[in-house]
């Protein structure tokens, strides 16, 4: 337990550069506060003490406004950055070094038992209010952009953006497009450049064609030859 908490108080120091003291991530960090609930209420839920699991739950919910449920399988190094607004559902499956802002959903897309929640392989980063939902894989090193809706499985190392959400990046090539901003893709502001751009060529291709017809002789002059 001891190692555990020490492990994530280290992760909290290398991807939050507001983290200043062990006291403050003790005292004011939801995000670790909902780790630690959710140790116990995975160890009542995998003993089969299910009650008592969902009320640890619902206690961590009304403490820190994020809600795991005790059956979600989450690793190490798991990291939530601010963190109201987060749910995690019940089948959710979550691997090593996983970092979620606020406001992201780990949600389901039908009522049927079994796995219905999303698997988030090693490295996975997800941006505030992105949803992913559905039995669905997001492979290792991947991202996922804040506010996008992801329903179909994620390749590794690709970054993921929009609704419904899209692979704008994958492993091996090398994204360098005017139109993102702060290094993030923006898809719909290249279509909008490339048809802009193609609007006008076409401007300019009329107004050549106008000018050859202003140019061109009447017909009846060419037939007097004046």
């Amino acid at each position: 337990m001891f190692r555990s908490i020490r492990n994530d108080i280290k992760v909290i120091f290398e991807r939050d550069p507001a983290a200043r003291s062990v006291l403050e991530i003790f005292l004011c960090y939801p995000g670790f506060h909902a780790v630690r609930f959710h140790h116990l209420a995975h160890w009542l839920w995998t003993h089969e003490i299910r009650v008592l699991a969902r009320f640890v739950s619902h206690i961590s919910r009304s403490v820190t406004g994020i809600e795991i449920h005790p059956g979600a399988t989450i690793g190490e190094g798991f990291f939530i950055d601010h963190g109201m607004g987060v749910v995690i559902g019940e089948t959710s499956e979550i691997g090593n070094n996983v970092t979620l802002y606020h406001g992201v959903t780990l949600g389901g897309t039908s009522w049927n038992k079994g796995k219905r929640h999303p698997t988030l392989e090693d490295n996975v980063i997800v941006g505030a209010g992105a949803a992913i939902l559905g039995a669905i894989r997001v492979g290792h090193d991947s991202k996922i952009g804040s506010g996008s809706v992801v329903n179909r499985e994620v390749p590794p190392n690709s970054t993921v953006v929009g609704i419904p959400g899209r692979v704008v990046y994958r492993e091996g090539n090398v994204y360098n497009d005017p139109t993102g901003v702060a290094g993030t893709p923006d898809p719909e502001g290249k279509a909008i450049q490339c048809l802009t751009e193609q609007i006008f060529a076409l401007e300019k291709r009329v107004e050549e064609l106008a000018k050859r017809v202003e140019e061109a002789p009447h017909p009846a002059e060419a037939r007097t030859g004046t």
